[in-house]
């Protein structure tokens, strides 16, 4: 069915073109006198712009057959190997082409281009965030390496279905079509449905991925009513089209137009968890597969911050003044909601699901802030793609340090867990500190500059919405120190004995620390997460200058 969307699609773009008239002969003799049929144009598709998708796609296919038919030769470690070939792969090609798009050296290359008829962008944001996705793809499937064999789940499906959902990222963050936008987030979400109900072992694993494809199912319709609305208010589902089409024409009644913005914004406000449209974040955090958990935090909100970054600025900047007032109440909501329930959790999986929240609020803050032309419009939407591109690297370093205190059976969540972890396993309980501390916004790691970076371009435009705007993030950053210092001052107390301990978060055995082994992929997920968001926090030069180049085509 997608395929077929996608089809029509792109040979609507180009006109049909008769066949040449030749004398004597009939054009379709099957035809008689009726004449001939005119032949469709197929757009030219520039393969060389999609291989990154090519290669996700192409790669979760093939391992899926090549496993299926000597899958009793493989051993351990090769499916993870393969898909981290694969997202590597993926990620040197979208170097090369950085470098063809916007060039490697201090002046930007003009090179950004649309590839498919206009269906794709390729500019420097579709690049930077799939280079975002790559590194999410790989960390995730070197955390998926100990968990699987340990929960008795090997096999190469959970990699096909990562490598999968990574590919529709990767068409979300290029659309530049909203049936493009589509096409990419049903690619997105169906692999991710299947991976939050992974552990077949456990009933909540399966509640879990119940919650999240029902209430996904709900989200698309949204999404999908809400182009039929822009479709029906423009005459057309381009982006560029959009824009031009709103810039020329002065629509005599606007409600159908604010009716399709409402709802791609309710569509893509659920793929993101803002408030009120996070419901299922806690619950399917908790409940998923912790790797899957990672891998979803990551991935599904760079996709959807980046579809909701591109359709906003690039078809609807003249209708700004209409959606940046909501933009404002969910961006203050979705930060203190996130900030004040997550203090009141008692299981780490739920706080890292609340503090997800209070994340996608800072991001929105870019969007709020990337509303006006110029320098402003670079500084906010710089500040979101840093911010995103630092927080995979921050959710996905600690919830490796959950799968491993979570133990056999992905349980031990609760605080309690962790008590000891500080002096029974040093190394990884710095390690853990140093990601909580970045994600509180601390100085010298890269969460204070995503935080500053996203603060100070909403507080660029000088309004008193942005000043007020800007102060209740700085508050709600306050308040999210609180549950991280939770977790920490839990790692360095001193253990309890041995046995079952309840608190809130289930029966947890509290001497799960003195157990932990930390396997080499798992080590490596949290070595490279940390080395990141440490060196960039006290150096941020070389990945901001990325950001601030990751400029929309439109």
């Amino acid at each position: 069915m997608s395929a077929t969307l996608l089809a029509v699609r792109l040979a609507s773009t180009t006109p049909a073109t008769p066949l040449p008239a030749s004398s004597g002969t009939p054009q379709n003799p099957g035809a008689g006198s009726t004449g001939s049929l005119p032949t469709l144009k197929l757009p030219h598709v520039e393969y060389h712009f999609l291989l990154p998708f090519l290669i996700l796609a192409g790669s979760a296919l093939a391992l899926l057959m090549v496993s299926s038919l000597i899958r009793p030769v493989w051993r351990r470690g090769l499916y993870a190997t393969w898909t981290c070939v694969t997202g590597v792969a993926a990620l040197v090609w979208t170097w090369h082409l950085w470098g063809q798009v916007v060039g490697h050296g201090p002046v930007p290359h003009p090179g950004a281009v649309t590839a498919v008829s206009g269906a794709l962008a390729i500019d420097g944001f579709s690049l930077f965030v799939t280079m975002t996705v790559c590194a999410g793809l790989v960390l995730g499937a070197l955390l998926a390496e100990h968990y699987l064999p340990q929960e008795r789940l090997e096999g190469p499906e959970f990699y096909v279905l990562a490598m999968l959902s990574a590919s529709g990222a990767l068409l979300m963050g290029s659309a530049n079509d909203l049936i493009v936008v589509f096409l990419g987030l049903e690619i997105l979400s169906l692999p991710l449905y299947v991976l939050a109900a992974f552990h077949r072992h456990r009933a909540r694993s399966g509640e879990a991925g119940m919650k999240y494809f029902v209430l996904g199912a709900f989200s698309s319709a949204f999404f999908l009513y809400g182009i039929a609305l822009a479709y029906g208010a423009t005459g057309t589902t381009s982006l560029a089209g959009i824009a031009t089409f709103l810039t020329t024409h002065v629509l005599p009644s606007d409600g159908v137009l604010l009716a399709g913005m409402a709802f791609l914004l309710i569509g893509l406000g659920f793929k993101v968890a803002a408030v009120p449209f996070q419901w299922w974040t806690p619950d399917v955090y908790q409940g998923a597969p912790t790797p899957a958990t990672g891998f979803m935090a990551a991935v599904a909100k760079t996709a959807g911050f980046a579809a909701l970054l591109r359709i906003f600025l690039s078809a609807f900047p003249s209708q700004a003044e209409n959606w940046r007032p909501i933009i404002w109440v969910l961006a203050v909501l979705t930060m203190v909601v996130g900030s004040v329930l997550a203090v009141v959790q008692s299981d780490v999986k739920r706080i890292l699901a609340y503090s997800s929240i209070s994340h996608a609020g800072y991001v929105l803050l870019g969007l709020q802030a990337a509303t006006a032309t110029g320098s402003i419009t670079r500084n906010g939407l710089a500040g979101a793609s840093f911010y995103l591109l630092a927080y995979t690297f921050m959710v996905v370093g600690s919830f490796a340090v959950v799968t491993l205190v979570g133990g056999v059976g992905d349980g031990h969540h609760g605080l309690s867990a962790y008590r000891g972890l500080g002096t029974q396993r040093p190394a990884l309980a710095l390690a853990f500190t140093v990601l909580l501390l970045s994600q509180a916004g601390m100085p010298f790691t890269t969460g204070f500059i995503a935080k500053f970076d996203v603060i100070s371009a909403v507080l660029t435009h000088g309004r008193a919405p942005d000043y007020i705007l800007g102060v209740i993030a700085m508050l709600a950053a306050a308040i999210s120190v609180a549950f991280y210092l939770r977790v920490i001052l839990a790692m360095y107390q001193a253990p309890s004995d041995a046995g079952s301990h309840g608190d809130g978060g289930g029966t947890t055995q509290v001497a799960t620390v003195t157990r932990i082994r930390v396997p080499v992929s798992v080590g490596l997920v949290i070595g490279l997460s940390v080395a990141f968001t440490v060196a960039f926090g006290v150096y941020p030069g070389p990945i901001v200058h990325l950001a601030e180049r990751a400029t929309l085509l439109f």
